[in-house]
């Protein structure tokens, strides 16, 4: 068992690793709020663009809710890490600042004051915006009280036949301690009073026994759905099921007086505190830490805002948690139950949805072996637009193909039914050398990349789990294929997860090749990896912790150095995050310099843009829409000699230092040409851009006199106009006209 002593000296020395961490991004870089924007406040600005989104009427109706569900999600994943995070420093009195003069005191106040204001806005939007709008379109969320007495007897019968055998309420009393809350689940509470009384002597039952509450509490359960449908005469009705077990709490408490009751809901500190160094067996290590997340100390209750206040104090009190930790919430807790209701009336009401999309095949490759037209050229594949089949297609046919010898491929999130799993395996079991790296500290997919590291093992693949200290973040496959010519290597690299799911809603980029150059350079990586070998050059791969940042920097300055000498100079980022503070310091050089920088950056931005005599230069948008923007791409003009890379990695310091990434040029001449398409569409975006001020905040353009363009419908256009080209192409070659009389050799 963890004693309380044990515990507090692993919050200190994760919280002192935290800070260290903290203070080592961006070490060296003078604190100064006027250069830069505070990383946690701007992720909030993010997750206030996709609010944005979702309050927007522009947008379908059923998107908005999905945005808006998109945004809870959001924030409960950042206040159990970051938030957390930052807890942990303040409990051992870690009281450096960061490069915008904050310590972690500061920012844990400016991140509160943030929140607060951007959940009132959620709700606002819930209630006062999209609730109505559903209704003017039969989709009516109701509440218990709201339902006619058809309707309730429809409720009360689905709570005796279903939710009544599973409910478990618990008592909290002197033999019964307070039970084990998890995190981010939906409870219920309950203040009791004693036996029944009938209705005339209620009052003054009460009032005799004010002092000698009892309390319970129950767990909404999550294996049925959430939202109850009830069919209403001209309209869908979904009910919440935690109102109709409120409104039977009777029957849980028989022969009992239920006074109050309450939703409630928690969030633990999640952040896996790991000591790589004393960890004899990783995979153990993980396991272990995964399964005490539910014990992570509680830094946030949110409870209904019409919780009697006699109930809402022994929460507290239960849960021994600050008032300042407590948000009060005036409406259904845990939002992120609208994206089951965009799943379930989706269908139903296309015209409340995007139109809908069909994923193109993809453009650059034809039906056939797929070695053979990679060794024809370098491909290239642009997804959701175009189809994640090519990827896995790659390792299909290298599982069965009797020339392949070998197969290696690094891990970070797959799908929970992932076929390159399947693949990998059955290339194993078909007696094919694997080797797979499977990333175990990937945050949030602990487990399930547990289960695929023991699965795959199993197999007979060769599974390893990356160096201590650093998470591998990178997206490479390698086959080796035995050739009349000889041993021929195949590559894949991609800016995304090797997850089918994901590739569907992420943009990513693909980049197949056989290339000598490439391939070398990959078995050179994967020996890196697995064993002690460290290559003293690369030839086209560009890995981090140790090269990517010098790299990137000595591309940059050679702008700079074109900026000064008179010469045209230009860089284009599209990145995730920019939060390197020695990157940003040197794209301010570049600005001062004369360099054209635009910058696209989804989510966190340090950088100030657009300060004059330190930014002017530099534009920064984030664009927004129904895909997820994930793609990294880098663009240095380099007088005329365009290069273009494309990389797993953004420009933070955790990619740069403390991860295993890749970067890797673009060469094949379709191939380039794809990338600068995709990267001048986004630049002319006019509709889905949000452009950041130098206070940190973003707006939208004016669109009065502009021409409104939508970069992702675009590109899903330019999808499905080669698409069509290519099949009109396939159908030229396939008609062979029938020989005429006047040819026969007959």
């Amino acid at each position: 068992m963890t004693t309380k002593k044990t515990k507090d000296k692993k919050v200190a020395k994760s919280a002192k690793q935290g800070a260290i961490f903290m203070l080592s991004d961006n070490a060296g870089i003078a604190a100064d709020a006027n250069r830069f924007y505070n990383r946690e406040l701007s992720w909030l600005e993010f997750n206030e663009r996709i609010l944005t989104e979702a309050r927007d009427t522009k947008n379908p109706l059923l998107e908005r809710a999905k945005f808006l569900s998109i945004t809870a999600s959001n924030l409960d994943e950042f206040y159990i890490v970051r938030v957390a995070a930052l807890r942990d420093m303040v409990s051992v009195q870690y009281t450096e600042k960061d490069f915008t003069g904050l310590t972690p005191a500061d920012q844990l106040i400016k991140i509160s004051e943030k929140i607060r204001h951007s959940m009132l806005l959620q709700y606002s939007t819930y209630t006062r915006s999209l609730i109505p709008a559903l209704w003017t379109h039969g989709i009516q969320m109701l509440d218990y009280s709201e339902l006619d007495q058809k309707g309730r007897d429809r409720a009360d019968e689905y709570f005796q036949t279903t939710l009544f055998p599973i409910l478990t309420p618990m008592a909290v009393d002197a033999s019964r301690p307070f039970p084990l809350i998890y995190n981010r689940q939906l409870n219920l509470c309950v203040m009791i009073a004693g036996e029944k009384t009938d209705s005339d002597a209620l009052d003054a039952e009460i009032q005799e026994i004010k002092d000698d509450f009892r309390f319970a509490t129950l767990q909404i359960p999550t294996v049925v759905p959430r939202l109850f449908k009830i069919q209403l005469p001209d309209a869908i009705g979904f009910i919440p099921i935690e109102q109709i077990i409120r409104a039977n709490l009777g029957m849980l408490f028989t022969g009992l007086t239920v006074l109050a009751s309450g939703f409630y809901r928690i969030m633990r500190n999640s952040d896996l505190d790991i000591d790589e160094d004393e960890a004899d067996d990783l995979l153990k290590v993980i396991e272990e830490r995964v399964r005490m997340r539910k014990w992570g100390e509680i830094i946030r209750l949110e409870a209904d805002e019409h919780m009697d206040p006699r109930l809402l104090s022994w929460l507290i009190d239960s849960l021994q948690i600050g008032e300042d930790d407590v948000f009060r919430i005036n409406g259904s807790l845990d939002l992120t139950f609208l994206m089951k209701l965009y799943n379930l009336v989706a269908p139903d009401f296309p015209a409340l949805c995007y139109p809908p999309y069909k994923i193109q095949r993809a453009s650059m490759f034809d039906e056939g072996n797929i070695f053979d037209q990679i060794r024809q050229k370098d491909r290239l594949v642009h997804h959701p637009y175009e189809s994640f089949d090519p990827v896995v297609e790659f390792v299909r046919e290298a599982a069965r193909d009797p020339q392949v010898l070998a197969i290696k491929q690094t891990l970070y999130r797959v799908g929970s039914n992932s076929p390159i799993i399947q693949h990998l395996a059955e290339a194993a079991q078909n007696g094919k050398q694997v080797m797979v790296l499977v990333e175990l500290k990937a945050r949030f997919d602990e487990e399930n990349n547990i289960n695929w590291a023991k699965m795959l093992e199993k197999a007979g693949c060769h599974v390893i789990y990356g160096l201590v200290g650093l998470k591998t973040h990178s997206k490479i496959t390698l086959v080796v294929r035995s050739e009349d010519s000889g041993i021929r290597r195949y590559l894949h690299l991609g800016t995304g997860n090797y997850n089918e799911i994901t590739a569907t809603i992420y943009t990513d980029i693909g980049l197949f090749t056989c290339s000598e150059a490439f391939c070398v350079d990959a078995s050179e990586f994967f020996n890196m990896l697995s064993g002690y070998s460290e290559p003293p050059e690369w030839r086209r791969l560009i890995p981090a912790p140790l090269w990517m940042r010098g790299f990137l920097e000595r591309k940059i300055k050679r702008e700079i150095l074109n900026a000064r000498e008179g010469k045209k100079a230009e860089i284009v980022a599209k990145v995730n995050a920019l939060v390197d503070g020695a990157l940003i310091e040197l794209l301010y050089e570049a600005s001062c310099a004369g360099v054209k920088i635009d910058l696209i950056v989804r989510g966190i931005c340090c950088l100030r843009p657009g300060v004059k005599g330190m930014s002017e230069n530099i534009t920064v948008r984030s664009i927004t829409g129904r895909y997820l923007e994930h793609s990294r791409i880098f663009y240095f003009l380099n007088e005329g000699y365009e290069e273009i890379f494309l990389s797993s990695a953004d420009w933070m310091p955790r990619n740069l230092d403390r991860r295993i990434e890749l970067l890797f040029p673009v060469e094949d001449p379709d191939c380039r040409n794809r990338v600068l398409e995709v990267l001048q569409v986004e630049l002319e975006d006019t509709v889905r851009s949000h452009w950041l001020q130098s206070d940190g905040t973003y707006h939208k353009l004016d669109l009065r006199g502009k021409v409104k363009l939508d970069s992702q419908i675009a590109l899903c256009k330019r999808a499905v106009e080669e698409s069509e080209k290519k099949n009109q192409q396939e159908d030229m070659r396939s008609f062979i006209p029938s020989e005429s009389m006047e040819d026969s050799i007959f």
